[in-house]
């Protein structure tokens, strides 16, 4: 397959994958969550609150996907200027298309039992989580405020969205009833569950890559993702034919990249996705990620250019240490 086949065979998978994403995110709140009164998980669920609000307090009928619209937008806008890349774009684009069809799809109840509402609801809202964020987007909204608090503080906002959602339940429940609150919970449960069946809770993954194709597979992704790898020797216990295993550590956002880094050079690689409860040492953070590429260059797309690079931002680093200690010394000096 060439280079020109692949890459139009990835832009067609993420466009098909963003249009589901959207298709299953509109449904499950057109459908099912809004026409019951039951509240969704992040920005969605603060969404509908308001929208309920403006109609509780005011009597103004104003969609929930115009509220999700205009949280969005300025989002976006940040997203875009402090993090920038594909996930923001798309996950921009997408928060955008959801509004637009929220606002101008009309709601239908396909149940009125608010048990399968919630339930069903849930499920198809995670669903479009787990499938935009196999596919290097997210649905906008919180995911996008996690990534630029954690490009600019290396914190997550998990403790954060707990507690929106919290939020939103107990608000739920003093506007609604508390029976409609329950079955908001049921629906954030059965988001929660799709999503880390479809994709992964953790933040971070290690890949075990086996392929026969070692160099060549270390080449792209050494060209296409920032992070290290351990090579393995290894061998088939059936065939013994002789292979190597790639182990990586890598964030959720750079999954999909890495599979389709890997396809590139060998379909046949056998890839396992483990589970990674925390590391210890060096993971490099956006920041670092984005000093790599800027000491490899546009043209630096080799092993040895790697390694050089990796050498000239350690001296960077180690020089500005050094810089620091001498300046800390200076002050107790004067003192």
């Amino acid at each position: 397959m060439s280079k020109q086949m692949k890459k139009w065979r990835k832009i067609a998978l993420t466009t098909f994958f963003f249009f589901l994403s959207v298709a299953l995110q509109v449904a499950g709140l057109n459908f099912f969550l809004i026409p019951n009164s039951i509240f969704s998980v992040g920005l969605n669920g603060v969404s509908q609150l308001l929208s309920l609000s403006a109609w509780q307090f005011f009597h103004w009928h104003i969609d929930t996907g115009l509220f999700f619209l205009l949280f969005n937008i300025p989002i976006g806008i940040v997203g875009f200027k402090m993090v920038g890349g594909k996930f923001t774009i798309l996950s921009f684009i997408n928060a955008v298309v959801v509004s637009l069809f929220l606002i101008f799809l009309p709601t239908y109840a396909f149940t009125t039992q608010p048990l399968l509402a919630s339930l069903f609801g849930g499920l198809l809202v995670g669903a479009s989580v787990g499938i935009a964020m196999r596919y290097g987007f997210s649905t906008g909204g919180f995911d996008i405020i996690a990534m630029i608090i954690q490009k600019r503080t290396g914190k997550s906002i998990g403790a954060f969205m707990n507690v929106t959602n919290g939020v939103i339940v107990l608000i739920a429940g003093f506007f609604i009833g508390w029976q409609n609150a329950m079955y908001t919970l049921i629906g954030i449960y059965a988001t929660g569950q799709v999503v880390d069946t479809l994709y992964t809770g953790y933040q971070k993954l290690t890949a075990l890559i086996v392929t026969s194709k070692g160099d060549e597979v270390i080449d792209v992704l050494h060209r296409d993702l920032i992070r290290g790898i351990t090579v393995l020797p290894s061998s088939g216990a059936y065939t013994k034919r002789e292979s190597t295993t790639l182990m990586m550590v890598l964030s959720r956002f750079e999954l999909f990249e890495m599979q389709e880094a890997v396809r590139s050079v060998d379909p046949k690689a056998f890839i396992n996705l483990l589970s990674t409860v925390s590391v210890s040492g060096e993971f490099w953070d956006a920041d670092r990620q984005l000093q790599m590429k800027k000491s490899m260059g546009p043209k630096a797309v080799t092993i040895d250019a790697q390694i050089e690079a990796e050498q000239q931002l350690e001296e960077q680093l180690a020089q500005l240490e050094l810089e620091q200690d001498d300046q800390a010394n200076r002050v107790k000096y004067d003192k």
